[in-house]
C-alpha cells in the first residue's frame, strides 16, 4: 500500500475539505445502497466544533488528503454515560478517487493505536441497525457486537438505531 501519514486537523485547516470528504463518502453509500451518511449531512461548521473539542484526523498520501476520522473521548447519544476506558471512532471517511487500496482499514487502526497510546483500553464505535454492510466491515477488522441504541439522537432531534461494537486495543 502506498504511504499514509496521519495528522491532527487543526485550526489552519480548511474544514471544506472535510465536508467533501464526507460528501464523497456519503454519495458512494448512497451509490452503493448503504444506508448510513447522505450527502449534505455535515457542514462546515461541524467540523469546526469537533476539531476544536476533540481530535480529527486527516490521513495524507501522495500530497493530499485521501481520509480522515473524528476520535472522541466519550460518546453519550450513542452509548451513555461510560467510565473513561474507551476511544470512540466517527466518520471514518476515504476519498475514493485517489485513496490507495486498504485506507479505511488503516485508518482504523491508526485509531485504535491511538486509542491504546491515550491508556484505554477499548476503540467503540456504532454504525446505522439498518446497516448490515457497515456492520460486517466493522466485525471483519475486528470489532464485536455489544448491543443496540434503538434511539440514537441526531440531527434535528430525529432518531434512529445504532448497533453498538468494541475492540480490545490496550
Amino acid at each position: 500500500m502506498d504511504e499514509i501519514t496521519y495528522r491532527l486537523a487543526g485550526a489552519a485547516d480548511d474544514p471544506a475539505v472535510l465536508v467533501g470528504l464526507h460528501d464523497a463518502a456519503a454519495r458512494w453509500m448512497v451509490a452503493h445502497g448503504v444506508d448510513q451518511w447522505k450527502p449534505g449531512g455535515k457542514d462546515e461548521e461541524h467540523f469546526r466544533r469537533r476539531i476544536a473539542a476533540g481530535e480529527v484526523w486527516l490521513a495524507e498520501g501522495a500530497g493530499r488528503v485521501v481520509g480522515g476520522f473524528e476520535l472522541w473521548w466519550a460518546d453519550g447519544p450513542a452509548w451513555g454515560p461510560q467510565p473513561p476506558v474507551a476511544g470512540y471512532v466517527h466518520r471514518l471517511m476515504v476519498d475514493r478517487s485517489c485513496a490507495p487500496a486498504g485506507t479505511g482499514r488503516a485508518m482504523l487502526a491508526r485509531a485504535e493505536r491511538r486509542i491504546a497510546e491515550s491508556g484505554r483500553a477499548w476503540s467503540r464505535l456504532d454504525c446505522m441497525t439498518s446497516n448490515p454492510r457497515l456492520r460486517a466491515y466493522y466485525e471483519g477488522a475486528g470489532y464485536a457486537v455489544v448491543g443496540e441504541q434503538p434511539f440514537k439522537e441526531g440531527a434535528g432531534g430525529s432518531r434512529y438505531g445504532v448497533t453498538l461494537l468494541e475492540k480490545r486495543v490496550g
